[in-house]
């Protein structure tokens, strides 16, 4: 197969959609450190905003850690974060 043939076969993604796909892994890896639901750390997070004012924004700098310490770093925050309200 040409090179070109096989080029024609990859997907090209926009930023945004890798960046919405590493908060869905942020998401789930978070749920199962805490041993509950996807939804329910969705929503935990959605009532702080910390997908919007922490996991988005630090994206560069999340997404070169590991599954295991970026899930406790944000189970800290998250805590954290709901102590505040």
């Amino acid at each position: 197969m040409a090179k070109s043939e096989s080029m024609k076969n990859v997907i090209e993604i926009s930023k945004t959609q890798v960046i919405m796909a590493f908060v869905a892994t942020c998401i789930e890896a978070t749920a199962r450190l805490l041993n509950t639901s996807y939804k329910e750390v969705y929503q935990r997070m959605k009532h702080v905003g910390l997908i919007e004012h922490y996991i988005i924004p630090h994206y560069e700098t999340l997404h070169s850690e590991s599954r295991e310490n970026i899930a406790k770093d944000i189970a800290e925050c998250l805590t954290e974060w709901e102590g505040r309200r």
